[in-house]
């Protein structure tokens, strides 16, 4: 599995990257503008990412306006949904305004932190990532 982790708090970075390791590949940035490059970078190399986490509160561009991104590249390129990236918005944001709107923007899977390895993990299977 190949992974795109967005977060820009070094100690959460850390163990989201060994954790997901364990999964796949896992390309790092640590800004939203990062996430949106890498993930077309990744689309033009015709590699693309299985999975996404995506923190809320980053510098430079938010996991809001990052997901849109991401979103808008996928249909630019005609991807079908099925075929759309999986991605997780990882965040300390847990309000019912929040999650409603990562999932109208179109995350696939909404987790708190602090990150839970086993229901991270199960989210992952039920995604069929692992």
């Amino acid at each position: 599995m190949k992974i795109l982790l967005a977060e820009d708090d070094f100690a959460t970075r850390k163990f989201m990257v060994n954790f997901l390791s364990n999964y796949g590949e896992c390309d790092v940035t640590v800004d939203g503008m990062e996430a949106v490059d890498a993930f077309m970078m990744a689309l033009e190399d015709d590699e693309p990412y299985d999975l996404v986490c995506l923190d809320v509160m980053m510098p430079v561009m938010d996991g809001y306006q990052s997901l849109v991104g991401i979103r808008n590249l996928e249909k630019e390129r005609n991807i079908p949904e099925d075929k759309a990236v999986k991605v997780i918005m990882t965040t300390q944001l847990n309000d019912e305004k929040n999650v409603k709107m990562a999932f109208e923007l179109g995350c696939t899977v909404y987790s708190g932190k602090p990150i839970d390895k086993d229901r991270f993990e199960q989210a992952l299977k039920k995604l069929n990532l692992i």
